[in-house]
């Protein structure tokens, strides 16, 4: 099964939060509270607004920081997403 979103929705895959930092060492009680970053996995059409365009923002495999309480959680096909408006959408993460 496939999640096409509609409208200025996009559907997230939550990234892990880390246990070990780089030199090896774990971390303990890291995965009390998932973290708020997620990988964009597919992209609405977009919206209009006042007879205009809106374009989306993100595009599949951005890495992103969505806001804490947005969003809609789905499980799909043992998959777990979330589906936020782009609004709800932060930042883009990237890479220097």
């Amino acid at each position: 099964m496939k999640l096409v979103p509609l409208g200025d929705r996009v559907v997230l895959k939550q990234l892990l939060a880390e246990e070990t930092t780089k030199s090896g060492i774990v971390l303990p009680g890291q995965n009390k509270e998932k973290p708020q970053q997620a990988e964009v996995i597919a992209v609405g059409p977009g919206t209009t607004v006042d007879g205009k365009k809106v374009p989306m923002e993100v595009k599949v495999g951005d890495q992103v920081i969505f806001s804490k309480y947005s969003g809609t959680e789905v499980k799909v096909d043992e998959d777990e997403f979330i589906i936020v408006k782009q609004g709800d959408i932060l930042a883009i993460l990237k890479k220097k």
